[in-house]
């Protein structure tokens, strides 16, 4: 499974293509509209992004730019009506990996999808509609509502230091009262979980008095 990002803003095409790649199995976050699609996609790291060039409020081009300033080991497809030789030769020295021209076989665009997939790092994964972490072995570990979003505070800081008061309160206990113990022990379990189903270090580390950090990139899905 892969997080696709979407962006089309030719409504049904959209529709029809996030069912079918839905339905090979990935998860797909889409918009019509460059701004729509930022805001829904803050704190997501995608696989693969799949994006039309001719946008309602920017230039394809200028988003693939954006994308791959922030993400160099992205994936990214242009499934655009512009199939000139010139459009292909700009959008791939622009950033693109892929250059597909419209109508497209939704199988190829799959195809496509998976070439990308094949040669990305595997990582850890947090998904959300298992409530579950994947190490990047593809082990997998199921986790209390607790200890997911424990992970996730963590994950979207992307190894910077998240505070013991920023966690407690993200998990919903109230500082003020709150016996510090009890993450201690939540994050020891979890640990210990970790490395009996998995066997695997979870990727946290604990600043004694400070905090906690990833100490590898967690891909939340």
């Amino acid at each position: 499974m892969a997080l696709i990002g979407l962006l089309e803003d030719e409504v049904d095409l959209c529709e029809e293509l996030q069912s079918y790649l839905v339905g090979a199995g990935h998860r797909v976050v889409s918009a019509g509209s460059a701004a729509a699609f930022f805001a829904a996609s803050a704190g997501l790291r995608f696989d693969v992004v799949i994006l039309d060039r001719g946008l309602p409020d920017a230039d394809g081009l200028e988003i693939v730019e954006r994308l791959r300033s922030a993400s160099p080991g992205i994936g990214i497809i242009m499934l655009t009506a512009r199939g000139a030789s010139e459009d292909r030769i700009h959008g791939l020295e622009n950033g693109a990996d892929h250059y597909l021209v419209k109508p497209v076989r939704l199988a190829e665009l799959a195809a496509h999808v998976r070439a990308l997939l094949r040669r990305l790092p595997r990582g850890w994964r947090l998904v959300a509609s298992e409530c579950c972490l994947y190490t990047p072995e593809d082990a997998r570990l199921e986790l209390s509502a607790r200890e997911f979003a424990l992970l996730r505070v963590l994950a979207v800081r992307a190894g910077e230091m998240t505070g013991r008061r920023e966690v407690a309160e993200a998990l919903g206990w109230d500082w003020m009262s709150f016996d510090q113990r009890r993450l201690d022990t939540l994050i020891s379990r979890l640990r210990r979980r970790c490395r009996d189903a998995c066997r695997q270090e979870l990727p946290i580390r604990t600043e004694h008095a400070r905090g906690y950090l990833t100490t590898e990139p967690v891909r939340v899905e």
